[in-house]
């Protein structure tokens, strides 16, 4: 009976395995039926992506983008705020075609008076080209083509710039070896005054290219500025060089000098005062002399043993190659020997002012010989051992 049973369990496992091979062929049919269409469908798929992308490239999407603030909007808010203006100024009492900037902000601040301490929540009435930033122009046409060669470059009007700069380079280049090989060049160049102006700050030079510059470009342009001032360049060079400055005021013109006064020989000298923490001087510079100094009827090399007091005296007369050519006369009270070293120094550069001329004047300002030295000594502050030092922390 056992047999019987077995061979008929063979036969029922052997149907089902035939059964179970019959339905995996068949889904493997399937699945390769839905790869291959899937495939055909991604293909195609990625071949409309692709073209898609060619022709958004070509359309240029920039170009349909619209300006923030357009050139009508400008032009309304201009005319809006010259009514707002003739009106406050008719308020104030006043003629509105001698209504300035600074009569607008003071009746602005006399009608709406504001205790906001941040300015930028105070109601303010500015004229629209100091509200709305300056704008671009177009840069490219109706058929999404772009007017300059260089508008890839993501800076434009830089490079456009720079290839302007290092043509005129050239330029003077090429002219000052025509005249060198015709023997007609000459190596003695007067030094251009650059003295009462500096150049463009990064800021100011993105505001006139409107245009976003790193520190490395802004760098590249001023050296080549300085490149071509250091050539022998013609007035229109010299003109586009000077456009990329700015004129400043000279502090040295606001440096009060000493008149120059006479003793009973003849001699003339210059006086003058200096101050350092709480030491005073004065100085007397006489124009010629041996290069003496005296301090309180004393030698200074035995007043100041320390070399470096001695250094700060001589600093003024080293500076403008003076040494020797002057006797100086000097009264020092109150602080210690640096103090006083510093308070004379001070005193003997602001007297020099009286024989030099107003350059120099300017040279010694930007080298801080007229400028007197704020810094003292810092107070020792409560619950501390000294101005900065603190007590050691101790846990127990």
């Amino acid at each position: 009976m056992a047999a019987p049973c077995v061979s008929c369990g063979a036969a029922v496992s052997y149907r089902l395995f035939l059964r179970g091979s019959v339905s995996l062929a068949r889904r493997q049919g399937l699945w390769r039926a839905a790869a291959a269409e899937l495939q055909t469908g991604s293909g195609s798929q990625g071949l409309r992506l692709r073209h898609t992308t060619v022709v958004t490239t070509k359309k240029n999407v920039a170009a349909l983008r619209r300006e923030t603030y357009t050139a009508d909007f400008i032009k309304k808010q201009i005319e809006e705020f010259n009514i707002g203006k003739r009106h406050l100024a008719n308020m104030m009492g006043e003629d509105p075609e001698t209504f300035t900037q600074e009569d607008i902000d003071r009746a602005i601040a006399y009608l709406f008076p504001s205790g906001l301490f941040e300015k930028r929540a105070r109601p303010i009435m500015k004229h629209p080209e100091q509200i709305f930033p300056k704008q671009r122009a177009t840069q490219w046409g109706e058929d999404g083509r772009p007017f300059h060669f260089l508008f890839y470059t993501g800076k434009p009007s830089y490079y456009s710039l720079m290839h302007d700069t290092y043509g005129k380079l050239l330029e003077v280049e090429k002219h000052q070896n025509q005249l060198r090989a015709k023997g007609l060049f000459s190596e003695k160049a007067k030094s251009k005054d650059l003295i009462g102006s500096r150049w463009l700050i990064k800021e100011e030079l993105e505001e006139m290219l409107v245009e976003k510059l790193s520190d490395q470009d802004y760098a590249k342009f001023i050296r080549l500025l300085e490149r071509l001032l250091t050539l022998q360049c013609g007035a229109a060079e010299e003109e586009f060089v000077q456009s990329f400055r700015r004129s400043v005021t000279i502090q040295s013109k606001k440096q009060l000098i000493e008149p120059l006064q006479y003793d009973e020989q003849g001699m003339a000298f210059s006086t003058s005062e200096g101050k350092r923490k709480s030491a005073k001087a004065e100085a007397v510079v006489y124009e010629h002399g041996s290069g003496r100094i005296a301090v309180n009827g004393t030698d200074y090399l035995l007043y100041f043993p320390v070399t470096q007091d001695r250094e700060q005296l001589m600093f003024p007369f080293h500076f403008l190659d003076r040494l020797g050519k002057h006797d100086v006369t000097c009264t020092v009270s109150g602080g210690g020997r640096s103090a006083q070293a510093g308070a004379i120094r001070l005193a003997m550069a602001r007297a020099l002012c009286s024989f030099v001329t107003e350059e120099e004047v300017e040279w010694m300002r930007q080298a801080g010989l007229l400028t007197t030295d704020p810094r003292v000594r810092e107070r020792k502050k409560p619950g501390q051992e000294g101005a900065r030092r603190k007590f050691t922390w101790k846990k127990r």
